[in-house]
């Protein structure tokens, strides 16, 4: 194909091609990820772990809290871990429900375990409402680590002591557990959720053992050292929307290693509506936007101290980061290809929609035995994760000559035209499922708007999803909007 271009025609398709290989990163990555995650059977840090039972300070951040505080704090009290070694402080952020009367409530149930702190001024963030507890739990010598975590959780009642018991190599800073969507009566939307968790957590964070770099400490699990602590100064970062995932790097800046404990499961309330979702992902992915600039020199710098300046680890953060700018390379570069060289670009495009299929098929088969629970709930999520309309590209690929016996059994012709228009459209998908998803968040307000929006999900994919709401963080933060710290809201449908 190539053989019969000029010189100067050959270098544009080298570039062409160039981009779109550029563009399927992204896809790579995930391939390079679930090919390197059986290796965490052998480079993990539990050859270093041991039984530890510090004394810890469970810290949460509560602002009318009411319908799940009570059970988390009772969860927290049976877990299997001494009961003289295990303190809550719930920091009361100005809350005007019956929160404050709740935890006051405990602490006389359970004197000396349960701790009411009050803030009267709230609504600074999540960050400024820990920073309150941490200024009383490390003043006091008892403390030797501390939890912290969200109002809503359920740990499992051995997770604790599973996080602990990497503590105990002091070169270990803190430890994170592996959230999972615990909803009792869940919809397709945290369905979805489960399975992103287990890629994101169950998959990636093993990856980033292995690697020897943690991204993030989840918000709503995280055990730090009292060293750990102390050594980037007591406190919760306060200037990013991020606050968990910027802990997470000066700890390991500092010196000293995270390490997720995929075995320490914590159960959480999700979000039920593609709105919530989007409000709440669009601070995580503003604050990473913001942590991008403000580490811009780590970034593929490696070290002896850290693994953060690491090849892959940068791979990992800009694939994520920058997946819908990926996604719009890819098909403008297929576009000018369709043009310039028709067939070059046919070729291009079954080679990577066949590669996607194989790494789809891979890694959603290797995610789901990863928790039996998710893969026996969300199975239809799981095939369905990256929409109707990849899959569909996927079998086109693999089966080519099919396209043309679909047209012609709903009446069409299969001439030039018609065949551009499909390839025009197929080529633009990336783009379109990002509008499309961007729909489904408008008709999901509407009067059985919530049937559309989530057939809209299904057909466009969960990936869409994060990748519009990836757009809208890029917008926001050129734009210098607002950066408020949205709650999101819980109602207590934690199943325990």
């Amino acid at each position: 194909m190539i053989a019969d271009l000029d010189w100067w025609q050959t270098a544009i398709v080298v570039v062409l091609v160039l981009c779109i290989l550029v563009g399927t990163l992204p896809v790579i990555n995930t391939g390079l990820q679930f090919l390197s995650l059986p290796m965490h059977a052998f480079r993990n840090h539990y050859d270093r772990a041991e039984p530890y039972h510090p004394n810890v300070a469970v810290i949460i951040p509560a602002w009318n809290e009411g319908l799940v505080i009570g059970p988390a704090i009772e969860r927290l009290l049976q877990l299997e871990y001494p009961a003289d070694r295990l303190r809550v402080y719930v920091v009361d952020d100005a809350s005007t429900d019956d929160t404050p009367d709740i935890v006051r409530a405990k602490g006389l149930a359970h004197p000396g375990r349960v701790h009411h702190l009050r803030r009267e001024v709230g609504g600074e963030g999540k960050a400024h409402t820990l920073n309150h507890g941490l200024d009383i739990v490390l003043a006091d010598a008892w403390t030797e680590a501390v939890l912290i975590m969200d109002a809503d959780v359920i740990f499992s009642r051995d997770s604790l002591r599973k996080l602990t018991r990497h503590l105990a190599d002091d070169e270990v800073g803190a430890v994170t557990a592996y959230i999972a969507e615990g909803s009792r009566d869940r919809n397709y939307l945290t369905r979805f959720i489960a399975v992103e968790y287990v890629i994101g957590q169950l998959s990636a964070r093993r990856t980033q053992n292995v690697l020897g770099a943690m991204a993030c400490l989840a918000g709503g699990a995280q055990l730090h050292s009292r060293a750990n602590l102390e050594a980037i100064g007591g406190r919760i970062p306060t200037g990013t929307l991020a606050e968990d995932t910027m802990t997470t790097f000066e700890g390991q800046l500092h010196g000293r290693r995270a390490v997720f404990e995929p075995h320490a499961v914590v159960l959480a309330e999700e979000p039920r509506t593609i709105d919530a979702l989007w409000k709440q992902r669009l601070r995580w992915a503003r604050g990473n936007v913001q942590l991008t600039s403000i580490y811009k020199h780590l970034w593929f710098r490696p070290s002896r101290d850290h693994k953060l300046g690491s090849f892959a680890f940068g791979l990992g953060w800009f694939t994520i980061l920058l997946l819908p700018a990926f996604m719009l390379l890819a098909a403008a570069a297929l576009i000018a290809l369709l043009f310039f060289h028709s067939g070059i670009a046919e070729w291009v495009f079954r080679v990577m929609w066949i590669g996607a299929a194989c790494i789809y098929l891979f890694s959603i088969l290797f995610s789901v035995q990863l928790d039996g629970r998710i893969g026996r709930q969300s199975w239809r999520e799981a095939i369905m994760f990256p929409g109707l309309g990849a899959l569909v590209l996927m079998a086109v690929a693999l089966f080519p000559w099919a396209l043309d016996d679909v047209i012609r059994a709903v009446g069409g012709t299969v001439d030039d035209r018609t065949l551009l228009g499909w390839a025009l459209f197929f080529y633009l998908w990336g783009p379109v499922s990002m509008l499309g998803v961007w729909l489904a968040r408008a008709v999901e307000r509407l009067p059985a708007g919530r049937f559309f929006a989530g057939l809209l999900l299904y057909i466009c994919g969960y990936g869409s999803l994060l990748c519009a709401i990836t757009v809208d963080s890029y917008i926001k933060e050129w734009r210098r909007a607002d950066a408020v710290w949205i709650k999101t809201e819980k109602v207590g449908r934690v199943d325990s």
